[in-house]
């Protein structure tokens, strides 16, 4: 499109590569992605977490500023280390990862540095934010659509939220899906599972992504079939505590899976994988499920109904997640032909080419007024 090049730099994020989450993912694949591109790209990481502290991955540059650890100043201490040292590069764009970030960009703006703010999903709603963090993150959200240049949203339902109560436009970008397959289902043995021998669910233990709904469903259901729940916690939370206070053999709780390819196959050889993310955008554990072939069941969300559409089922409370998982173990058609759906839907729709030629656009129209950022995705 352009023969111009640009210097990118990439900030509120855990770095890459991508080890932990969602923003890691796509700072991984959009950087990369750019350098492919012939762009000069810089991401910033989080020292703690990389030992060996390589100065370039796959082309892109890394730099590893300060931080203070700690629940509340882990995030907001290292964006503001990150972008001080991003200055110094001079980019020619500041992309930011989280809404709650966005006070910080007043530091490039001052500067006259372009700012882009990815804002992610509705942080405010989460159980685990105190009266004091829920303001901050309600602020924060309207902050980002004062003082970014070009705010991105990665669901039509946050585009529609921002629009609605801020009146601000936004780009709407999802996140890609990986394709997944089984590669070495020996993996499986270290845990004592089988192919389609459980269902799965990967996610974080809090209460807004209701594992506690699934095991109460899954409790009342007579099946050899394991229950298995992989996800960092919050060991000491009252929610925690009571979800491992099941006295149900099948019921097996991993803890966070961060060994290189052991997430791929437990999802890739689940019988089905069961969803309850409520707080969010595009999340990126339905995406993996989706592009692994998992025929899958979500709570009905607009979220996750925007997502995955007509290639799942779907369940609002205890009852109904008990019927939709005897239904899947009654009927291997049905299983079947939703686990192609999903894995052609995140195929067809969520593909990470797609994100970077959409932020690419973003970056070239800020620089060169070119490109409107209107229906780029």
């Amino acid at each position: 499109m352009y023969n111009k090049r640009m210097k990118i730099a990439i900030v509120g994020t855990r770095g890459v590569p991508a080890r932990y989450g969602g923003f890691e993912t796509c700072a991984e694949e959009l950087s990369t992605g750019l350098v492919k591109k012939g762009h000069k790209v810089l991401v910033s990481c989080r020292r703690y977490l990389y030992r060996e502290r390589d100065r370039t991955y796959k082309g892109v540059n890394l730099c590893y500023p300060l931080c203070i650890p700690g629940k509340v100043t882990d995030t907001f201490s290292h964006t503001f280390f990150s972008i001080i040292r991003v200055l110094l590069w001079s980019p020619d764009v500041i992309l930011i990862f989280n809404s709650a970030n966005s006070p910080l960009a007043v530091i490039p703006k001052i500067l006259g540095k372009k700012v882009v703010i990815n804002v992610d999903g509705l942080e405010w709603k989460r159980a685990k934010w105190g009266k004091i963090a829920k303001m901050y993150y309600k602020f924060s959200e309207f902050f980002s659509s004062v003082i970014a240049d070009v705010v991105v949203s990665d669901a039509k339902a946050i585009k529609e939220y921002y629009l609605k109560k801020y009146g601000r436009e936004s780009v709407y970008i999802p996140y890609g899906a990986p394709h997944i397959e089984s590669k070495n289902p020996a993996i499986l043995k270290k845990y004592g599972l089988q192919p389609d021998g459980y269902f799965f669910i990967g996610s974080r233990l809090e209460p807004e992504n209701h594992q506690d709904i699934v095991v109460d469903a899954f409790k009342q259901i007579e099946t050899d079939k394991f229950l298995v729940i992989a996800g960092g916690a919050n060991w000491k939370s009252s929610y925690v505590r009571k979800l491992q206070e099941v006295n149900d053999r099948r019921i097996l709780f991993l803890g966070p899976v961060y060994e290189p390819g052991h997430i791929e196959e437990l999802h890739s050889s689940a019988y089905a994988y069961i969803h309850g993310n409520e707080v969010g955008g595009t999340n990126p554990a339905l995406l993996k499920a989706m592009g692994s072939g998992n025929c899958i069941i979500a709570l009905d969300v607009p979220f996750n109904r925007e997502v995955l559409g007509d290639a799942g089922l779907y369940f609002k409370d205890v009852a109904e997640l008990k019927r939709n998982i005897e239904l899947l173990l009654e009927n291997q058609q049905i299983l079947n032909s939703l686990r192609q759906k999903a894995k052609e839907r995140a195929r067809n729709l969520y593909r990470w080419e797609d994100v970077v030629n959409g932020y690419e656009k973003i970056f070239m129209g800020l620089k060169y007024g070119k490109q409107k950022t209107s229906d780029i995705y």
